[in-house]
């Protein structure tokens, strides 16, 4: 099969950073699903797993997180789906990836491919969807089927493939959504994803949010950089919780954390 790999990790400019390789046909054992990929997305993390640095591959490794394709066959204690299921699905970072022909993948992580959407559009968002639902359900602790219903969420870097997914996310879980955009494209754009109000990250955020009519908001999700911790640190109420999916090497006082007893995912 045909497949795009690396051996050496080389800045993208590189004519070699990238190979084109023939490679064995995988088959399928286990719970393994044998994958026709028909599409690929490509995130940042994808750029991050490649990025330059001495390691040298002495396989070529197949890169790539997201996928939508069809089932061609799947091993003997598969239970969940068979041949000529459409599936989509974020990967392993420890088996070889999408970028591929054809991929193995354990059933227990793929997911049937909506029916209304291309595998084009599908393969768009698997690791954006599970890193917003991941961020909202299991680290906030948010009730996905409605328990929360009216409670607020502030959104920082709302119109990303991460802000974009979870806007629509939380208003599946019945919450009051303030999203943050700069951008006049941005702001129509996450406003008809569901979001109830805008707020200029550029701006003054407390401000903004606090004439909105909200002195404290219950949960806050960073989900663009640490540059707007204090604000974060400012808006959330007490016992609320921010969760963030950015690096953490910018400073982050945490005093105001542990006089409104927050916390952090």
């Amino acid at each position: 099969m045909k497949a795009v790999a690396l051996t050496h990790y080389l800045p993208v400019q590189d004519p070699k950073a990238f190979l084109d390789v023939d490679l064995d046909k995988p088959s399928a054992a286990g719970r393994d699903v044998l994958v026709a990929v028909k599409a690929v997305a490509v995130n940042p993390v994808d750029t991050k797993v490649r990025a330059p640095k001495d390691k040298v591959e002495a396989v070529p490794r197949v890169l790539g997180y997201d996928a939508s394709g069809i089932v061609e066959a799947v091993g003997p204690d598969v239970t969940l789906f068979k041949p000529g299921d459409a599936v989509y699905y974020a990967g392993d970072i420890t088996r070889p990836g999408t970028n591929a022909e054809f991929q193995l993948v354990d059933e227990r992580i793929v997911g049937h491919k909506p029916v209304s959407l291309s595998h084009a559009e599908a393969a768009a968002l698997p690791l954006t969807t599970i890193t917003a639902y991941e961020a909202f359900f299991d680290r906030l602790g948010l009730d996905r089927d409605g328990a929360d219903t009216g409670r607020s969420l502030l959104i920082i870097g709302a119109g990303g493939g991460v802000g974009s997914i979870g806007i629509q996310l939380a208003k599946q879980a019945g919450l009051v959504v303030l999203a943050t955009a700069s951008r006049p494209e941005t702001s129509a754009w996450v406003r008809e994803l569901g979001a109830d109000h805008v707020v200029d990250h550029r701006g003054d955020m407390v401000a903004q949010v606090r004439a909105l009519g909200f002195e404290h908001i219950d949960s806050i999700a960073i989900f663009n950089d640490m540059r707007h911790w204090e604000t974060a640190v400012e808006l959330i109420r007490p016992q609320g919780g921010i969760v963030s999916i950015d690096d953490t090497d910018l400073p982050m006082p945490m005093a105001g954390m542990k006089m409104k007893a927050a916390s952090l995912h």
